[in-house]
């Protein structure tokens, strides 16, 4: 049986490609820790790939930092460079993706900015854009309002 399941971080934001063919294929790193019984801590990276509808959405949400659980399957592929020699790399193939630590950090930094920008703006005494107060809801057909 092949079947890989890790529990890591993301060292680099994935990237995202479309094949000619129209597929799309995104590639991340996930870095492993293994804790040993001296106390020390070794980490392992593993390499990611994802295909079709499962690469658009790790594309989209994932980033560098975030924690996932990663299921799929090993993959060795081979190929030779325009010297003629051979490389090998040893990947997972992912079946399924899950975020466990929730939002990308940069929707954070951006949900934190927008906050600034509105308790200064309150601060200033301007009301944000549309007249509705900071932190207020929008009632059903304020739209049209706002």
């Amino acid at each position: 049986m092949n079947k890989v399941l890790l529990t890591g971080r993301l060292t680099r934001d994935p990237e995202m490609r479309s094949l000619a063919s129209g597929k799309a294929v995104t590639q991340f790193s996930v870095a492993t820790n293994e804790y040993r019984t001296n106390g020390q801590e070794k980490s392992e990276y593993h390499n990611v790939v994802t295909w079709d509808r499962l690469a658009e959405i790790c594309g989209q949400y994932l980033g560098k930092g975030q924690q996932v659980a990663v299921e799929g399957r090993l993959q060795t592929r081979s190929w030779d460079d325009d010297r003629g020699l051979r490389h090998w790399k040893t990947e997972v193939v992912a079946s399924h993706v899950e975020m466990l630590s929730g939002r990308r950090k940069k929707d954070y930094e951006a949900e934190a900015a927008a906050e600034a920008l509105a308790a200064q703006a309150a601060a200033l005494g301007a009301e944000p854009a549309g007249g509705i107060p900071a932190g207020e809801p929008i009632a059903e057909g304020d739209e049209e309002a706002a």
